[in-house]
């Protein structure tokens, strides 16, 4: 064979360097000086060059990488500062034009007399170099130079005009500056005025530049430091090749060389592509290795497959026993890039074909613990029974069966236990998983009910609980007693040998394991039979795991859905669709309502309890609970949402003394309250994902409502916003596992929702389709609940108001407008009883509260009658004794209506009463 020049390995994977020849004296003498002079300076100037290049290429490296670091940092620098500046004039102009009186001040007769003294006393503790005043026409009311009051302003001023925010740099009386431009807005939103400030950009520039000695300090340092670093590295290459020459190198690898193929142990060297570098004569002999195998591809050579594979894997491997061909290899395999070496690796192989039969058993073994190991992986990965028994039967084919069935009785689906019944011996169960090659066979198919005859290896093994190993089929005759016409089918169809396993884990049966092969496979021996019932036992914990989970699931949906409203209350201001959706793995404590008020107004609730389980639903029980019975208070969606805040916190506190519950540790939700007679929506919401508010022209926003904190974490107050909500517009509340899951993020969610939104039909229950169609995930970790709402508004002729003095002699006027109003409606059959509640609400609000008093008629599903005023004080009914004259207007308006109550306003309260459109009176 020729000898292979070039590269060896040691044994630690690295390049090899190995020692030099000869004794310690006479190495010794060759480090001193025995090599000749003449060779001593070739080896000295060729070693010095080559360190001395690889030295100054790694400092000019090093260098060129603290240069770029510099002037990165230098611009980075640069960058900050002006961002800090734009964001500190923006600051300074904000806060300056959103000061108290500011709108006051610009409308006074002077206002630059009060305005520069404040703006400069503003400029010199915000840090900026000026902050300039302006109206509308941009005339200045303060600047740091006096003599600049009153003139013209030097910017752009249009965007500010129409509301907006104006970042510029521009040459001002300062010089070159970097300014802001913020509208001063009114009460109305109109802008009344502009405020800029602003900082020169060489104060900016100057800042920079005193980094700039700190920065080309830091880069001297590194680059010293780096230098430093190169020449101990060289240091430590030349200490670590001994000094050795190209000699000394070339017969210490024919050495090695010749030792490589003379030992009697084959020796092949892979590297990192799968090519051999190095086979030695052994090894082409063990693996019968074509002359010219370096080079060429290990999967190429035409090897056993194991062999192949382990040698292109680069696994570690000792001792590992293969056949190859007529002999039985000892390999050991050792990747060389574990210590710093090139990719690659280096197999041994030693002949032990002596050892065939012990290798045999060996395998036999491993590949059974294999087995086991690939099952304890496999089976089980969900908590679902049938997927769980279609696992087992999917591992066990064709490792241990060419078939294998899975047999379970139907509590076990329902995650119940089964019940056994006393004195029967035919179980009754159904087949929820096979595996096998071939659809053909005649077995019971997947799905199907099956009573199991009493002498059948089913039947018996699954009442005793203990495992049956039938070698040969056809002999057997209680197997035959099944089915004659069936049997003969299977055994006509090749199978021959069966293991019948019971699934047995913690006391209970759940079903039984069959394991068929057929007549080309070795019949079932006792080890098979021992191997089958350790996979089935591990098998059976995972699905009566699954079985418990599907009860306790069943438990939790089954709670939760008794907790969820059953249906949507009637009412005419909202169209409403809804989805509810539990996850498929615990369900969680979303929840949805839809909530009729007092003035054909609606609220709209949802909300979302952190956590999974009983637990979570019983929570989302309670809460839900709470806020229908705080909505009929009729409290604004801010103060509700306070008072369900100090509930949760209350549950909470419960929880952790009493120790025997979880803490809710945080619930989120959104109120909002529609009214109809005048098109708005108030909302208000804690810690909830912001609600989606469709146009009728399609066009799909995100309102910005004040973000609360999440239920029980108190400390900061709700705020309410009120939005004008044309009619027929969509408003679509949801929680986050809508738009949000393991992998996708909230803002890809919210982006989808849009566009779904964008093109999702007008009607509520096509848009509940096509946003569940678009944004539910494959597999569903969290609940989903989705509420969507189009709007209606009553119509001008449903609506009668008046305002009335607060006099008492208006009531008789107020009565004759009523009836005159519910004759236009057609409602003469409540005159009577209307007239006798407005008199006494009118009478109640003149004797009680001061101001003007509004009177307002709604025809909705009710007749209802409400009178507004500007009293904070609520009325409550008494009874009066025989004797008194007065105290019995509110018991007749509580006889008289359906129902009534106060809610407050921002200028007072409102009382109402409802009454049937049909049927007025005393009775």
């Amino acid at each position: 064979m020729a000898r292979t020049k070039g590269r060896s390995w040691g044994p630690s994977g690295r390049w090899f360097a190995g020692r030099r020849p000869g004794s310690r004296h006479e190495r010794r003498r060759w480090r001193h000086g025995a090599r000749a002079p003449s060779a001593r300076r070739l080896w000295s100037v060729a070693n010095r060059s080559v360190a001395t290049q690889m030295f100054v290429l790694q400092v000019l490296i090093v260098l060129l990488l603290v240069v770029a670091a510099a002037v990165t940092l230098l611009l980075q620098a640069r960058s900050d500062r002006f961002q800090a500046a734009r964001d500190r004039s923006l600051a300074a102009a904000e806060a300056f034009a959103h000061g108290p009186g500011m709108v006051a001040t610009l409308h006074s007769p002077d206002p630059a007399a009060v305005l520069q003294p404040l703006a400069e006393s503003a400029r010199r503790e915000g840090g900026v170099d000026f902050i300039v005043v302006m109206n509308r026409e941009g005339i200045r009311y303060s600047h740091p130079d006096p003599t600049l009051i009153g003139k013209k302003f030097v910017g752009t001023i249009g965007p500010s005009l129409a509301g907006h925010v104006t970042v510029e740099s521009v040459n001002g009386p300062l010089g070159e500056e970097l300014q802001v431009v913020v509208p001063v807005t009114d009460g109305h939103g109109n802008v009344v005025g502009m405020v800029s400030s602003g900082i020169k950009v060489r104060s900016v520039s100057s800042a920079v530049d005193q980094q700039l000695p700190v920065v080309l300090g830091a880069g001297a340092a590194a680059l010293a430091l780096a230098t430093a670093g190169t020449a101990l590295v060289s240091r430590r290459l030349r200490r670590q090749t001994h000094g050795l020459g190209p000699a000394e190198m070339t017969q210490m690898y024919e050495h090695h060389d010749a030792v490589l193929h003379a030992v009697r142990e084959g020796v092949v060297i892979v590297n990192g592509d799968g090519r051999v570098l190095l086979a030695n004569d052994e090894a082409r002999r063990l693996l019968d290795l074509p002359p010219d195998v370096e080079g060429r591809r290990v999967t190429d050579l035409d090897l056993d497959p194991r062999m192949a594979e382990l040698l292109a894997s680069r696994r570690m491997a000792t001792d590992e026993v293969l056949p190859v061909g007529d002999r039985v290899l000892a390999v050991n395999n050792r990747p060389t890039d574990r210590r710093g070496g090139p990719p690659g690796s280096v197999a041994t192989l030693r002949d032990s074909t002596e050892l065939r039969t012990l290798a045999g058993k060996a395998e036999v073994a491993r590949s059974r613990l294999r087995l086991l190991y690939e099952a304890s992986v496999a089976i089980g990965t969900t908590l679902d029974v049938q997927r769980t028994a279609e696992e087992l039967a999917e591992v066990s084919t064709p490792r241990l069966s060419d078939y294998a069935t899975v047999d379970l009785a139907d509590a076990v689906l329902r995650g119940e236990e089964p019940q056994s019944v006393p004195g029967s011996s035919s179980p009754q169960l159904r087949r929820v998983a096979l595996s096998g090659p071939r659809e053909d066979h005649p077995l019971y198919r997947a799905g199907e009910l099956n009573t199991f005859a009493a002498p059948t290896p089913q039947a018996t093994g699954f009442v005793s609980g203990n495992s049956l190993l039938v070698p040969d089929l056809a002999a057997d005759l209680g197997w035959r007693a099944q089915d004659t016409e069936r049997t003969q089918a299977v055994l006509d169809y090749g199978f021959h040998s069966l293991i019948t396993a019971p699934l047995k884990a913690r006391g209970v049966l759940l079903g039984v394991v069959n394991f068929w092969r057929l007549r080309e496979s070795e019949p079932f021996e006792e080890d098979d039979l021992s191997l089958a019932e350790e996979l089935t036992a591990r098998a059976a914990v995972c699905i009566d795991n699954a079985r418990r989970f599907t009860r306790e699931h069943a438990m939790a949906v089954t709670l939760q859905h008794s907790l969820l409203p059953r249906g949507l209350p009637e009412q005419n201001a909202l169209d409403v669709a809804y989805r509810y959706l539990p996850a498929q793995a615990g369900v969680g404590g979303d929840w949805f309502d839809v909530i009729p008020l007092p003035g054909a107004r609606v609220a709209l609730v949802v909300g979302d309890v952190v956590g999974h389980g009983l637990h979570a639903a019983a929570t989302m029980g309670r809460l839900r609970t709470a806020v229908q019975n705080f909505s009929a208070l009729d409290l604004p969606p801010d103060e509700l949402l306070g008072h369900l805040d100090e509930l949760v916190a209350r549950i909470d506190q419960e929880a952790a003394g009493g120790g025997d519950e979880a803490v809710i540790a945080g619930a989120t939700c959104l109120y909002a309250i529609y009214d109809p007679a005048s098109g708005t929506c108030t909302m208000a919401r804690a810690g909830h994902p912001l609600p989606a508010l469709v146009s009728p022209e399609g066009t799909v926003d995100f309102p910005e409502l004040p973000a609360g904190p999440p239920l029980g974490l108190g400390g900061m107050p709700f705020e309410a916003a009120e939005l004008q909500v044309p009619e027929g517009s969509s408003l679509v509340l949801y929680t986050d596992g809508l738009v949000e899951d393991r992998t996708r993020d909230i803002d890809t969610g919210l982006a989808v929702l849009r566009a779904t939104l964008e093109r999702a039909g007008q009607s509520p229950q096509d848009t509940c389709e096509a946003l569940i169609e678009a944004l539910l995930p494959e597999r569903q970790t969290d609940d989903i609940a989705l509420l969507v709402a189009n709007t209606r508004t009553l119509a001008p002729d449903q609506i009668a108001e008046w305002e009335l003095p607060s006099d008492p002699a208006v009531v008789a006027r107020a009565r004759a407008d009523v009836t005159r109003q519910l004759s236009e409606w057609g409602l003469e059959e409540t005159v009577f009883t209307a007239e006798l509640i407005l008199s006494e609400l009118i009478t109640n609000a003149i004797r009680h509260a001061s101001g003007p008093i509004r009177v307002r008629l709604l025809r909705d599903n009710t007749l209802i009658c409400e009178v507004s005023d500007t009293s904070s004080t609520s009325p409550h009914l008494r009874y009066a004794a025989a004797e008194d004259e007065g105290g019995r207007g509110l018991f007749l308006v509580a006889q008289l209506a359906d129902r009534w109550g106060t809610r407050y306003t921002a200028g007072g309260k409102v009382i109402w009463a409802e009454q049937p459109l049909t049927g007025g009176g005393f009775l």
